[in-house]
């Protein structure tokens, strides 16, 4: 990783007419350059290669269809090595051939196949039909109807028997039958049409098949009515006829008699069989077909792919008025031209050119894209910075500075020992299985985030373990590692307490100006005394708060300095005086000086006089009304040293103000020779936008615009003013406003490490003190059985309101220290990122439809 992004040029390729596409394929496997559109107002669908486009969207269609039959198939496909290259021209008809066979081949078998299923689907619904019907026919011969039956001419059945035959027959009617299945859910629906619109003349009997079947339309599972009515009358069973239609029933022709019902099932079970015999040999064809596809499958993918991508970069050329070459201009690293010119001279070799293609750098005013190359330890830390804006060309980057800047901050609030070292081994599994785990292409998106940010994880948890080191902190307990450095003992021996003391007071303070109860520092972070402690959190507090205050200052006077590298690298001298220093003035007058009562009195009073620390808040107060109300200064001149500060930072503002603005007026109203105003020309183009190219101007240009002559200077007065004093001050009014103020806001807000260390704390104590602890008080052989659910219940705790939730929460807060308080100070981010051509980089269709 570089501190500021690559220096980059505009070159022109010379694409002679017949290796084009050989050159194309070569810068896309090396990923070098980033193309312009040359044909900006050509439709995309009147562009030369529009046809070759096409018959790759084609290919990509069949390919589609391909992997989706080889899915449902459930065959794998196996990946080959995707440093395949881009087919030849002259391939791509073969390709296309193929994959147009395959096609035609499998759709013709798989509508044979979806036939053949929907028939033997047919039979089997016939065939229960034929079984349940049966029963309903015997049920009514035994006046036993399992369905609902209605009574149909009831005045007519009931005439005199004596002649033999039914009213409905005197009549002419002839009874009919019509029988099938319906789906499940509208057999109450189908019922009562029946009833309303047949006025009951019709009986009903209906059970259902104890199977699920599929649906011929539809092809789903569900369950199924097996129903059969009988009716008298041509016209009754017209209406039937639509009721069932209407109802989408499949209906099936019902046997006159047993005899015919018999030999329909014997019929249909030899039916069936044969076609069991015809899918099950249909599928191994078909899956053969697929096995041998599959084989091919993911190298058709990657060829198309590239062939698509070639030509769409093809359409962006233009060609020249002869039309033998074409021409593309593309942005370029100045390091890569060798091996742009090597893959032009490659690309031409393949294409047997006569001519070779060539590249030719051309001087721009346009701003070049950003490029800071990655790997895979670097690459999160960058996504981080771009994530608040892709960095001005030539900007100084922070990623460098944030690979150990953003794990801390995060550390700060998150230090725990045990915490951080979990989230340490679960970083480091998913480093060690790096390879295997991008094998694997996992469609979840946040296990995709986590893993991508492995080496962030792993960062924070190893500075987390250090910080938990310093707090002396490991699952809300502390640690004896040294041994503490207080002593009861002491007190006895000094006499300052007895026995009798010990039982008449609950609280005792350890004193450490008694020889022998404070012996040092600890070694290591704080001591594990404080654990047991009662004002333990109002001394973390104010140990917290002030390592806050410090950590803070510390990182946006970084930041700020950071700065000075910008304004020197743009030649932007004027900004180092006008901006650079009152900025860093204005700051560490105030909050440095915070910063050094914060060190000073941690230095300069012990134990003994620690009683007669003043309070450096109320120092801080005083310093800005320039009194000291009956309150022991820290050091001898203390006063005159803050007026002195307070002045230094009250001058610093109005330079900050005014002193861009007026340096602008000054150069371009000042001088009336020439080259004061090109100076400023230069000047204000720089200024417009820092992250610009500033054009370089040597000692000997500068003499060519003195001796210009006198015409050429009047015509360079005569150019139209562009100095807008108004619109200048304006500006740096704004800045000036923002930074004064976002130096006390932001001061502030680097109070939340402190504020999220202290609740990280106290969940943590509250876990171990309402879960863990509860299974530790059991002393008897059961406490053992009971302490496995509680320490899983713990466990689980720890990992998702600790870990997840909380360094979540650490991580977004890390994360805004960052862009705002930090990047700010010298980072613009409102640059362009450079997109290489590159065919690893660009994922095929068929890649984001989740098919492979």
């Amino acid at each position: 990783m570089v501190f500021r992004s690559e220096e980059m040029c505009l070159a022109q390729l010379f694409l002679q007419s017949g290796s084009e596409y050989d050159c194309i394929s070569e810068l896309g496997e090396l990923g070098l350059v980033e193309f312009r559109d040359l044909n900006p107002s050509v439709s995309s669908f009147q562009r030369r290669f529009v046809s070759e486009i096409k018959r790759c969207e084609e290919m990509e269609r069949i390919l589609g269809y391909l992997l989706r039959e080889i899915r449902k198939a459930n065959i794998s496909v196996p990946e080959e090595d995707e440093s395949l290259a881009a087919p030849p021209p002259k391939h791509v008809l073969e390709i296309m051939e193929e994959l147009q066979r395959l096609e035609m081949e499998l759709s013709e078998v798989a509508r044979n196949k979806e036939k053949l299923q929907r028939n033997h689907l047919e039979l089997t619904e016939y065939t229960h039909m034929l079984k349940i019907t049966r029963t309903f026919v015997h049920s009514r011969s035994r006046h036993e109807a399992l369905g609902p039956q209605y009574e149909e001419f009831p005045t007519l059945e009931t005439d005199s028997v004596v002649s033999g035959c039914t009213g409905m027959q005197r009549l002419g009617a002839k009874l009919g039958f019509v029988s099938g299945l319906i789906q499940r859910g509208k057999v109450e629906a189908f019922e009562r049409m029946l009833w309303r619109v047949c006025k009951g003349y019709t009986i009903l009997s209906y059970a259902e098949v104890d199977e699920s079947l599929a649906d011929l339309d539809t092809g789903e599972i569900n369950k199924s009515v097996v129903f059969l009515i009988s009716f008298w009358g041509d016209q009754i069973g017209q209406k039937v006829q639509k009721i069932c239609d209407c109802y989408r029933c499949h209906l099936y022709p019902h046997p006159e008699n047993h005899e015919e019902r018999a030999d329909v099932m014997d019929s249909l079970l030899t039916r069936i069989q044969d076609l069991n015999n015809v899918l099950r040999r249909t599928e191994d064809y078909l899956k053969q077909v697929l096995q041998k596809a599959s084989e091919s499958v993911f190298s058709w993918v990657l060829q198309v792919k590239k062939m698509k991508a070639i030509y769409h970069i093809l359409n962006l050329c233009s060609f020249d008025v002869t039309n033998k070459c074409l021409i593309a201009e593309v942005w370029c690293p100045v390091s890569d031209l060798a091996n742009l010119r090597g893959a032009l001279e490659e690309g031409s070799r393949k294409g047997d050119a006569p001519v070779p293609s060539f590249v030719n750098r051309i001087p721009s005013n346009d701003t070049p894209p950003t490029v800071l190359r990655t790997n895979t330890f670097t690459c999160g830390f960058q996504s981080i910075v771009e994530a608040y804006g892709v960095g001005d060309y030539r900007e100084a980057s922070p990623a460098p500075y944030t690979i150990i800047t953003f794990p801390f901050l995060f550390a700060v609030m998150f230090g725990d020992l045990g915490h951080g070292l979990v989230m340490t081994l679960v970083a480091l599994w998913m480093v060690l299985m790096e390879k295997k785990h991008k094998k694997k292409r996992s469609n979840n998106e946040i296990w995709k985030t986590f893993f991508a940010g492995r080496y962030i994880v792993l960062l924070m948890g190893l500075f987390s373990v250090y910080t938990g080191l310093i707090y002396n902190d490991c699952f809300s307990k502390s640690l004896n590692l040294f041994g503490s450095a207080w002593s009861v003992e002491a007190m006895f021996a000094s006499h300052q307490w007895t026995n009798e003391t010990l039982q008449t007071n609950a609280l005792l303070t350890l004193d450490p100006n008694v020889s022998g109860v404070f012996t040092g520092p600890y070694p290591l972070g704080i001591d594990p005394i404080w654990n047991m402690a009662v004002n333990r959190l109002s001394f973390l507090n104010s140990y917290k708060m002030k390592m806050s205050i410090i950590i803070g200052v510390m990182h946006m006077t970084f930041g700020v300095v950071l700065s000075v590298f910008n304004h020197l690298h743009f030649r932007q001298r004027y900004n180092v005086y006008l901006v650079f220093l009152p900025e860093l003035l204005f700051l560490l007058c105030l909050f440095g000086y915070l910063v050094f009562m914060i060190l000073f009195k941690w230095l300069a009073f012990g134990p003994r006089d620690s009683r007669q620390a003043p309070s450096i808040l109320i120092h801080f107060i005083n310093m800005f009304l320039m009194q000291d109300a009956d309150v022991s200064p820290l050091y001898p001149g203390q006063k005159g040293l803050q007026m002195f500060l307070v002045v230094v930072a009250a001058l610093s503002v109005p330079v900050l103000l005014l002193g861009k603005p007026l340096f602008f007026y000054w150069l371009y109203r000042g001088g009336k020779g020439l080259r004061r105003r090109r100076g400023y020309e230069r000047v204000r183009r720089a200024s417009e936008d820092d992250g610009s190219t500033t054009p370089h101007y040597d000692e000997d240009e500068e003499e060519g615009m003195e001796e210009m002559t006198s015409r050429e200077a009047a015509a360079a007065a005569a150019m139209p003013k562009q100095f807008d004093f108004a619109d200048v001050i304006l500006h740096q009014s704004i800045h000036t406003i923002e930074f004064c103020l976002g130096c006390i806001s932001n001061t502030a807000s680097y109070l939340r490490l402190w504020a999220l260390s202290l609740a990280h704390a106290q969940l943590s104590e509250v876990l171990w003190g309402m879960v863990l602890r509860l299974g530790l008080r059991f002393s008897s052989k059961l406490g053992v059985i009971a302490l496995v659910p509680v320490f899983g219940l713990f466990a689980m705790l720890t990992v998702s309101i600790l870990l997840v939730m909380e360094g979540l929460s650490a991580f977004l807060h890390a994360l805004r220290l960052h862009w705002v308080e930090f990047q700010n100070k010298f980072y613009h981010g409102t640059g362009v990122k450079f997109v290489p051509f590159d065919f690893s980089l660009m994922p095929s269709i068929l890649e984001q439809d989740g098919l492979l």
